[in-house]
């Protein structure tokens, strides 16, 4: 068979894309002119992207996509946002040769600046959380640049395709495919009788969270509970919790801000990892939507029940008081609300943290590790495996056994009263197996990459590094905690993990789709 694909017509889309990411510049831009910061930074960034995106734009005048262009679109679009927000951390010196101290000379120098540009970019933009730097905050970058690196994460949330076609008519020709391949979870649900306006609705559902968040937060300030939380923090903040990001201001995390605070954030982040389609309904009057929705009943319960397991380990002595918010003896406010907020931050991928848990005992630590398995619902902004695949594996695996005993028996697998398509059944099983055998291989290799450099990292550390870049969590355990850093891996671990951040956030089929179909077809 010939393998057929009109990568002009993606090409050409993703150069609108760009062109459309340039204009979000503006923002970063806006706030370098008012602090005096940077400001030529952002003014050549955008130009850069502006003249690569309308360049792109031309190769074709009528572009028309079909589903394998759609995919090849998607799966370029998330690596182009990448590299292009890459640009004004190397401008800017951002975790580049100037910061770490390189010979910006040396070609290997340079290669490692690059990588480790490309790496906060796409960490930003899948909402990953992980950093190559440590010790980063407002102190040491400027406001523009750290305002950038928030907004990456609010723009990734939702999704960048999603956006576009909310505003872009090209692409709403195509939009059902491309936010099937795009969204997140295997459930897509048209909330409106066009797809432009279901983007649409979410994205205003999106945002609607995110400045009641940023309103809530400045408020806190202005009553002198939250004297760290000023406009610039609320809305930085605001950016980074509603995709369920974890990047923050402070080298602290969300510990260098109040218990109030603190409080505060947990529900918004719980409620960033719960299907955005439902909160549509509830605004149409379906109020018991939550209730009938086994999805959520589930997610709610599961982030419930792993609180209290890790209260309780945490009474029994697995952390020790730290000066980073850390846990104190005793059923005390603290000791829940650490829990909270932990259990909140990981279970949905945000990646917040107000303890370095990485110093928490082994015990704790594998609850946190469990909470980072099970991820976010479908249609959230929330990484990982997702609740509703692993409902419907156990609800498979629970069949399979039932069918041993009775091999005549005919059993369909439902959830919530309906029955599961099969296809979509096997579907999920394929992504599932896929997702832990690419968690484990990405393991080994970043062990056996780190040995051959010196790096001493530990079992656990491999495991966390390979899931939190895969399920776009961001922090891991040891010196990859909430607040250490990416850094001392190679640059072959790096891209690694950037290819796993962007894997992960596509959901592993379109990229593998796009590799396996084009093979299949050649031979």
């Amino acid at each position: 068979m010939t393998f057929y694909l009109d990568w002009r017509a993606s090409v050409s889309l993703l150069g609108s894309v760009v062109k459309y990411l340039a204009l979000t510049m503006l923002v970063p831009l806006a706030v370098a002119v008012v602090y005096g910061e940077d400001i030529w930074v952002f003014a050549a960034s955008l130009v850069i992207a502006l003249v690569v995106g309308v360049a792109l734009e031309q190769l074709d005048a009528d572009p028309d996509l079909g589903p394998t262009e759609a995919l090849l679109l998607v799966s370029l679009s998330w690596l182009a946002v990448a590299a292009v927000g890459a640009v004004p951390y190397l401008l800017a010196g951002y975790g580049t040769g100037s910061t770490l101290g390189l010979d910006p000379s040396s070609l290997g120098a340079l290669a490692g600046s690059i990588i480790n540009a490309v790496f906060e970019s796409m960490s930003g933009f899948t909402t990953t959380g992980a950093t190559v730097l440590g010790e980063i905050s407002v102190d040491s970058h400027s406001h523009a640049i750290m305002l950038w690196r928030q907004l990456t994460q609010w723009l990734g949330g939702m999704g960048i395709i999603v956006l576009m076609i909310a505003i872009l008519p090209e692409l709403a020709v195509n939009g059902a495919e491309l936010m099937k391949s795009e969204a997140p979870g295997p459930d897509l649900q048209k909330l409106t009788p066009r797809i432009a306006e279901t983007a649409r609705a979410l994205w205003l559902i999106y945002f609607g969270f995110t400045l009641l968040l940023m309103v809530v937060l400045y408020g806190l300030h202005l009553g002198g509970l939250a004297p760290e939380m000023n406009l610039y923090n609320a809305v930085a903040h605001g950016f980074s919790t509603l995709p369920t990001g974890g990047f923050s201001t402070k080298a602290d995390s969300i510990a260098a801000f109040s218990a109030v605070v603190q409080w505060v954030i947990i529900p918004f982040m719980v409620v960033a990892g719960v299907n955005f389609a439902l909160f549509w309904q509830i605004l149409h009057g379906e109020w018991r939507v939550l209730t009938n929705n086994v999805e959520f009943r589930v997610y709610a319960g599961a982030i419930a029940a792993l609180i209290a397991v890790l209260a309780v380990v945490l009474v029994g002595g697995a952390a020790p008081p730290l000066d980073r918010g850390g846990v104190t003896g005793g059923l005390t406010e603290n000791t829940i609300r650490q829990a909270a907020f932990q259990i909140g931050s990981l279970l949905n991928s945000t990646g917040y943290a107000t303890s370095n848990f990485a110093q928490w005992a082994p015990h704790a630590q594998i609850v946190l590790l469990f909470a980072m398995f099970i991820g976010g619902s479908a249609g959230s902004t929330g990484g990982g495996i997702k609740v509703i695949r692993w409902l419907i594996v156990i609800k498979s695996l629970r069949r399979e056994l039932y069918t041993s005993l009775h091999p005549s028996a005919v059993k369909p697998v439902r959830l919530g009263g309906r029955i599961v398509d099969e296809d979509a059944i096997r579907g999920i099983v394929v992504f599932t197996m896929l997702y832990i055998l690419l968690f484990f291989l990405a393991a080994v290799f970043l062990s056996l990459d780190s040995a051959r450099i010196g790096y001493d990292l530990s079992v656990l550390e491999s495991l966390s590094a390979s899931l939190a870049t895969l399920g776009n969590i961001g922090p891991g355990f040891g010196s990859l905690g909430p607040f250490g850093s990416y850094l001392e891996f190679s640059n072959a671990s790096k891209l690694v993990m950037i290819g796993l951040m962007w894997i992960g956030r596509l959901e592993i089929v379109p990229v593998l789709a796009l590799l396996v179909g084009g093979l299949e077809d050649r031979d």
